[in-house]
């Protein structure tokens, strides 16, 4: 039995995730809930004296924003959309007649205004671009939601459905990729307070195709990407839990996002993996919280 596999079936056994019968699509425990919870406190600590305003978005968004986005020339394998049924009495009887058959009852649905949020910033550019220019010192926001990626596994790190906690930045671009300095110092500081061993690695997003691979390889090149990497389900192959991203001017020049001064703003984004770092801490320390070591659970818990 290889180690996801093991570990994924422990986590079943202690009831910390709950099988749904769909590989990356669990229910949580209220264990696995309070280390979420409390990891989120440590977060705050952090990041809670930056000013940042809060904002939490839905698991979906509005179509014509994520159309816009341009996610689906990237990754179209890992995107989700909202379908329902909006037919008549006859397409019900004939949905109904499909379903008692075994045959595939979904063939007529129609597609809806709303996709699954892909990650927590999304929403959040065209929100901002509706506020008119930035300010030039900056803005700061600290988001949370669900986020879905099609990717099903027998990893329990990699699930479908799973919460991204993020900061994002907005600004010059000395601004921005200081703050995104100052988060991989912050990363590193927080799971080694929590007894996590991490390494953090430049990294590229999972681009789609043979043209994905150049966007991979430029992202690379200027060092666009690193992510914060921790051994869960493999030693040699760590999972990335926490992401630190600079955009330079992308989503600036799309969502028409400027400084007062008329310049186009920078992004860049600090993301938690809420469920891998959960995972991360129980594949650690081990499946109740009781016996973790008295100075995590002091970070944690007080």
């Amino acid at each position: 039995m290889d180690m996801q596999t093991n570990f994924l079936d422990r986590l079943f056994e202690s009831g910390l995730l709950i099988e749904t019968g769909v590989d990356g699509l669990y229910g949580r425990s209220g264990q696995f809930e309070d280390v979420i919870a409390a990891f989120e406190r440590l977060i705050d600590r952090f990041g809670g004296a930056d000013g940042a305003e809060a904002m939490r978005f839905p698991p979906g968004m509005n179509r014509a924003f994520f159309e816009t986005s341009g996610y689906m020339k990237s990754f179209p394998q890992l995107a989700g959309t909202v379908h329902s049924f909006c037919g008549d009495e006859l397409d019900h009887m004939s949905l109904l007649k499909c379903m008692e058959v075994g045959e595939d009852w979904t063939k007529d649905q129609e597609a809806t205004d709303i996709v699954l949020t892909p990650a927590a910033c999304y929403p959040l550019y065209p929100t901002v671009a509706r506020r008119g220019a930035l300010p030039m010192s900056g803005k700061l926001f600290d988001l949370q939601s669900y986020c879905f990626r099609h990717e099903p596994s027998k990893d329990p790190a990699r699930q479908q459905l799973f919460r991204m906690r993020e900061y994002v930045c907005m600004g010059t671009e000395r601004h921005v990729t200081d703050f995104r300095q100052s988060w991989m110092d912050r990363g590193v500081e927080m799971m080694k307070l929590v007894g996590l061993d991490v390494t953090i690695d430049i990294a590229n997003d999972p681009f789609f195709g043979r043209a994905g691979k150049m966007l991979a390889n430029n992202q690379r090149d200027q060092n666009l990407k690193f992510e914060l990497l921790i051994p869960i389900t493999s030693v040699t192959k760590p999972t990335a839990c926490m992401s630190f991203n600079y955009h330079q001017d992308a989503f600036g020049t799309k969502w028409g996002l400027n400084l007062e001064d008329g310049s186009v703003a920078h992004t860049a984004c600090v993301g938690f993996g809420l469920e891998r770092i959960a995972l991360a801490l129980f594949h650690t320390h081990g499946l109740d919280v009781k016996h973790w070591p008295e100075e995590v659970r002091k970070v944690l818990w007080g």
